[in-house]
């Protein structure tokens, strides 16, 4: 998340892992090989949780889990459809108004890893912060392992493009021949952050490298009222970027020159794992929030002919789209049940 709300070509690596063979290699689902765990403070709450990740059987999903509730705690599965606000960060509920919040970092770095089956283990409201971006998350889940399970992988293809315009913010989502093509744009008055575009497709070895340690970030002048709505409680310089004006008050500075287009670009990677698939397709996303892009995934989901679901193959190094199942797996999906998300 971040507290305040003509991209370049594209760099990186494709989605999946390219291959010398000449057959394509069906690419199979992933989950943890152990359970591991950390403790941190709720960006928004300010409230000490801990977290543990687990494994979890072939299409399982992203499932989080609170267990601090009276009664074994509540499930809630990590899909659009349980998306309850998304103002300053993306939010979860389940049927009886349980949430869990912030979860756009571990989402991202759960994409960024191709972890397709966890459960997410919660003591409180909000998962824990960190230092603001998700190469925690990373280091945790490489500590734990990751392994292949026996069920194929698919991926979610867009057909057509959708878009969604919201004064001086636009978000779309459209075709892409390779993996997920992420582009971000943005414009602030504070100096110190001004104008930056990135446009990354993204692969493993691309988010850890140029993605996973994009930090949140924050105007020091929205600080109090931030505080005031009940936001960015546990927010501090060992957590986000603050920023005054034309000074980065954090004295390590940035990790990178464009630290902040960055974060937004690995906010919104996080948000589209909420479909619950990896994406082949071409995120644009410009000045744009986590509501914007929550607004667009619900005209997504409500137009059938504009997606379609495919097994995922690795590519031959000769073929440059012959990892998408070329005996045209097109049977759609039923779009999920939705619930209108609160947006601001």
């Amino acid at each position: 998340m971040t507290f305040d709300s003509s991209p370049s070509d594209a760099v990186g690596v494709p989605l999946t892992t390219s291959t010398s063979y000449d057959d394509p290699k069906p690419v199979f689902q992933k989950t943890l090989k152990t359970s591991i765990g950390c403790t941190g403070i709720g960006l928004h709450t300010g409230v000490r949780v801990a977290m543990k990740l687990h494994p979890a059987p072939p299409n399982t999903g992203i499932v989080f889990r609170r267990v601090d509730l009276v009664g074994g705690g509540a499930t809630i599965k990590a899909s659009w459809a349980q998306v309850v606000d998304s103002r300053m960060c993306t939010v979860l509920a389940d049927e009886n108004g349980i949430s869990v919040a912030t979860v756009e970092h571990l989402m991202s770095a759960l994409y960024g890893l191709e972890v397709d089956n966890v459960v997410v283990e919660l003591n409180g409201p909000e998962v824990p912060a960190m230092d603001g971006s998700a190469a925690p998350f990373i280091f945790l889940m490489e500590c734990a392992g990751i392994v292949e399970q026996d069920v194929r992988r698919r991926a979610l293809r867009i057909l057509k493009q959708h878009s969604y315009v919201n004064g001086d913010k636009m978000v779309a989502l459209g075709p892409w021949h390779d993996g997920l093509r992420v582009d971000f744009h943005i414009d602030f008055r504070a100096p110190a952050i001004g104008r930056q575009s990135c446009s990354f497709v993204v692969g493993t070895d691309t988010f850890k490298e140029e993605l996973s340690r994009a930090r949140t970030f924050g105007l020091l002048s929205d600080v109090t009222a931030l505080r005031e709505a009940g936001l960015a409680r546990g927010g501090s310089l060992s957590n986000a970027i603050v920023v005054d004006g034309n000074r980065i008050l954090n004295e390590d500075g940035l990790r990178h020159d464009d630290e902040f287009v960055r974060h937004k670009a690995l906010d919104a990677v996080g948000d589209l794992y909420l479909t619950g698939f990896p994406i082949i397709g071409h995120f644009i996303g410009r000045c744009s929030s986590h509501a914007d892009t929550a607004r667009l995934m619900h005209q997504v989901y409500a137009d059938p002919t504009c997606w379609e679901m495919v097994e995922m193959w690795h590519r031959p190094a000769s073929d440059t789209a012959s990892w998408l199942n070329k005996a045209g797996i097109a049977a759609r999906a039923a779009a999920p049940e939705r619930r209108s998300a609160v947006v601001g």
